[in-house]
């Protein structure tokens, strides 16, 4: 795999991660149509869908230098999911979550663990936030189980968006920084 005009974000013991391209959409799609892989969200994506996210991927990397960026195997270069940092709204405050989706045929290897340790470490020692979040279905008992790897606690259960759907929201602060929030 060619890395010419791929910006690299973040890099692991087993992955780099580095922002979406056009040349992604295949994989993205192969993602997000996946029943399984989509249980809990509201739908899998079709191609239009699955374009769309890919256009938001760019757009939020232009406007705020981060949103899901693709995880990829050091030893091929080839996706194997995705992993970032994106602004929500949670009880009208504005908070940042790290997002995980990792295709089905690479679940259970712990790769959704090992990237979102790298996006809390990018969240609390280069953007200096003062904590992250993750928003999870109550019943994805697999990313729950990511969420207390990386150090989340529960904090609360929420009714989340317009859809007004039920959503575990665990949170773990910056040990770096004591006060304040963003």
């Amino acid at each position: 795999m060619s890395l010419v005009n791929t910006h690299i974000v973040l890099e692991t013991k087993r992955f780099f991660l580095r922002e979406l391209t056009l040349n992604d959409e295949d994989f993205l799609y192969e993602v997000l149509s996946d029943p399984l892989t989509m249980q809990y969200y509201p739908s899998p994506k079709n191609r239009e869908e699955t374009r769309q996210w890919l256009d938001r991927a760019l757009g939020q990397y232009r406007e705020s230098g981060h949103w899901l960026w693709a995880v990829c195997s050091r030893a091929t270069g080839d996706p194997v999911g995705q992993c970032g940092l994106i602004h929500q709204v949670v009880n009208g405050q504005s908070k940042l979550e790290i997002g995980y989706l990792i295709a089905r045929r690479y679940w259970g290897r712990g790769y959704a663990t090992e990237a979102a340790i790298a996006c809390r470490e990018y969240a609390f020692k280069i953007l200096q936030r003062p904590q992250v979040i993750s928003l999870i279905h109550p019943d994805n008992l697999a990313s729950r189980r990511v969420a207390e790897k990386v150090g989340m606690t529960l904090e609360s259960e929420i009714l989340w968006r317009e859809r007004q759907v039920s959503a575990c929201c665990y949170t773990v602060r910056n040990p770096q920084l004591t006060t304040g929030s963003r």
